[in-house]
């Protein structure tokens, strides 16, 4: 099978994978279950890429392992956080705006696009596995493996320091300003694109996998500028009243340390 063939069959598999669960989510009547996805959706799409190619190169079984590790941690951070509290605002909001047309306009709208934005943020790993190449293990693995170590750090660590917070009524009304968060009002994003920038550069090792940068870059532009810190903060400065002042101190991606107030 062609390396594009390949893909084009990876990316059906996606849809059918993203339409099962819309049809999930009518019955539920919860569309916040494509969150959930998000994460185990990459390792599930690299595992069917491993089928098709055989991955028994290490760098195919270093890349299926990782994203493994990533997706199955944040797909259960998502699914405990959101247990028992009903559809995400967001999609509550598009379903009393679309009425009668939610359904179909959710299939194309959350579950079609997120099946085409996961497979095309997958493309490192899809074409690393499926064209693995000859070439031994050595310094780009490295540095990839370390970044995508930091980038996972930073996200485990910055989640469960929220989640602390969260927990706390004293937390109420508050802006969590410690931790990693005191450095970067995001360090789970920050880590999440990190570590995906890890990811190419261990696949930047195969024949073809530096073809992919778009994909890294696509990721970050998503956090940064789409769904992720605009979505998020819009709600925080309605909510939050120290969150303005918080913005003005603090990084929103990058980690540094807080700007120092004048006068």
């Amino acid at each position: 099978m062609t390396l594009a063939a390949a893909l084009a069959s990876l990316l059906a598999c996606g849809l059918a994978a993203l339409c099962a669960l819309w049809l999930a989510s009518l019955r539920l009547r919860d569309a916040s279950i494509v969150d959930v996805w998000w994460g185990p959706g990459f390792a599930v799409l690299a595992t069917l890429a491993g089928a098709l190619s055989g991955a028994t190169a290490p760098r195919s079984a270093l890349l299926l392992a990782l994203v493994w590790l990533w997706g199955l941690r944040l797909g259960i951070h998502l699914f405990r956080r959101n247990r028992g509290r009903g559809e995400d605002p967001r999609y509550a909001a598009m379903r009393r705006r679309h009425g009668d047309r939610f359904a179909r306009t959710s299939l194309v709208t959350v579950f079609g696009l997120q099946a085409v934005l996961q497979w095309f943020v997958a493309l490192p790993l899809l074409v690393a596995i499926l064209r693995p190449g000859a070439r031994p293990l050595g310094a780009l693995d490295a540095l990839g493996g370390a970044l995508f170590a930091i980038g996972l750090g930073f996200e485990a660590v910055g989640d469960a320091q929220l989640a602390r917070f969260r927990a706390d009524p004293q937390s109420a009304g508050r802006v969590l300003d410690t931790g990693l968060w005191r450095y970067t009002r995001h360090p789970n994003y920050f880590g999440d694109s990190l570590a995906w920038w890890g990811l190419f550069a261990i696949a930047s090792a195969t024949p073809f996998g530096v073809f992919t940068l778009a994909s890294p870059l696509a990721m970050t532009f998503l956090l940064l500028r789409v769904s992720g810190v605009p979505i998020l903060e819009r709600s925080l400065v309605r909510t939050r009243p120290g969150y303005r002042d918080y913005v003005e101190r603090t990084s929103a991606f990058l980690p540094r340390p807080p700007r120092r107030r004048s006068g």
